[in-house]
């Protein structure tokens, strides 16, 4: 099976459950988040949108690559004061590649992910899910796809997490600045 992104050359991170993806852990703390980040490019840190009051206080950890023009994070990290680092999501066009036993996730043209997505779950005898947006992915509980628009396409931004503190499943976790219908923010 042969997998293309159809965008540039980037970095390769890999991706272990419940554990992190590429040199970010998670649970650890903002300061932990930023010094890890540091091999791809510099970090800017804000305050995470807070639109729920069960969730504790969120930063998000916006991480840039170094020597490119100014552009989207690569990167976004999502840092709960309570359970640390609970989401990565990874950019379309600038982030890292991450696959998920060798299927390519980042920057995918969605039907074409569908599509491996489903031939990798027959191979493999698995399963794969759809997000309640019709994007499909592996049926792993800390990955979940989401469409990015790029020009008139709508590409894979997978977001990798954990349950974060007050939440019972990751679609309670996912931060509110990642809920995304047809690639535009709905915040």
């Amino acid at each position: 099976m042969a997998f293309t992104t159809g965008v540039a050359e980037r970095d390769e991170w890999s991706y272990s459950p419940a554990v992190g993806v590429g040199p970010l852990r998670f649970g650890r703390t903002v300061d932990e988040v930023v010094e890890a980040a540091e091999m791809l490019g510099h970090s800017k840190v804000s305050d995470g949108a807070r639109d729920h009051a069960v969730f504790s206080p969120t930063w998000k950890v916006e991480v840039h690559r170094r020597g490119v023009a100014p552009s989207p994070p690569a990167v976004t990290a999502y840092v709960s004061q309570v359970v640390g680092l609970f989401c990565i999501a990874a950019d379309a066009v600038h982030g890292p590649q991450v696959a998920y036993d060798g299927l390519p996730l980042v920057g995918r043209d969605l039907s074409e992910l569908e599509s491996d997505a489903i031939a990798y779950a027959e191979a493999m005898d698995v399963h794969f899910r759809h997000t309640p947006e019709g994007y499909a992915g592996p049926d792993d509980s800390g990955v979940v796809i989401r469409g990015q628009a790029v020009g008139q396409a709508l590409r894979s931004r997978p977001l990798f997490m954990v349950t974060r503190d007050g939440a019972h499943t990751e679609w309670d976790s996912m931060p509110s600045e990642e809920y995304r219908v047809n690639g535009q923010s709905t915040t």
